[in-house]
């Protein structure tokens, strides 16, 4: 039985290859690769000399069965995509569930990628981040996706190709509002560019250039004072009974509720509750 090595390539800069994956890479029987006329330059760069298949989104199903009856026969092989880590937005994830189908050992070797190279970038908040990766082309899908994550307080990121970008751009504005935000073009290669600023600047700031390279975007969650000022709009126009009341609707105790309503309205838990005497 062979072993399938998942094996994270450059996503620009040749130098960032690790040293584990070129002896993989020289070691193995068989590489897959998304693009073979990529990858070979990728290889030749190193002279490794390896026969090499086409593996790719529009192919893995049936070319996962080939590479998995080639697993059997004792082949090692392994995985590579145009650059990154295979099954991050790219191939890969599909023979990963094959090799656990039918009981063949796997290893995935860590390397360069875009989606923390582009987070650190940006100088928002590293600590929590959401990996979305490419919305779809339609805008209806695209609002959908990103109405379902307009709450989230985690960064978001995702990726694009240039001749979508202005148009996603342009809907990120619409459904998250005008946060920050920092664009991450062509990364580790020679015209890498970081840009940052708010959604609509950034925006402004493509529509009058020749759109080009690949990129990522990096979105600030919703931010702490975004959050407390809809919060306050919920209650401000109620009285502090009728605050009360709101979060007893909602399921909490009055005790609790109360709480609640002090903390809102910055005032101490004994001068809430004169308002509360008579609320069931």
């Amino acid at each position: 039985m062979g072993k399938l090595f998942l094996v994270a390539t450059p996503i620009g800069n040749l130098q960032d290859i690790t040293l584990r994956a070129l002896k993989v890479l020289r070691e193995v029987d068989l590489i897959a690769a998304e693009d073979t006329r990529r990858s070979l330059k990728l290889l030749n760069h190193f002279n490794i000399k390896k026969p090499l298949v086409s593996y790719h989104k529009y192919n893995e199903n049936e070319k996962g069965r080939e590479l998995i009856k080639k697993l059997e026969d004792g082949n090692d092989i392994a995985l590579i995509s145009d650059a990154g880590t295979p099954g991050i937005s790219d191939p890969g994830s599909v023979m990963v569930r094959n090799c656990i189908e039918y009981g063949i050992d796997f290893e995935v070797l860590p390397g360069a990628t875009a989606v923390t190279t582009a987070l650190v970038y940006s100088g928002l908040n590293t600590s929590r981040f959401i990996f979305i990766g490419f919305l779809p082309r339609d805008i209806k899908s695209k609002k959908g996706i990103l109405e379902d994550i307009v709450e989230r307080r985690e960064t978001l990121i995702f990726y694009e190709a240039p001749h979508r970008l202005l148009n996603t751009l342009k809907v990120l504005n619409t459904v998250l509002g005008n946060r920050h935000a920092a664009i991450c073009r062509e990364l580790t290669k020679i015209h890498e560019e970081i840009f940052r600023s708010t959604l609509e600047e950034v925006t402004s700031y493509y529509e009058n250039r020749d759109i080009k390279g690949e990129f990522v975007i990096i979105v600030e969650g919703k931010s702490e004072e975004e959050f407390l000022m809809e919060k306050r709009e919920k209650w401000i126009s109620l009285s502090v009974e009728e605050h009360i009341k709101m979060y007893m609707d909602e399921g909490l105790s009055k005790k609790e509720s109360m709480k609640k309503v002090a903390r809102d309205r910055n005032v101490s838990k004994s001068e809430i509750y004169r308002y509360s005497i008579n609320l069931q």
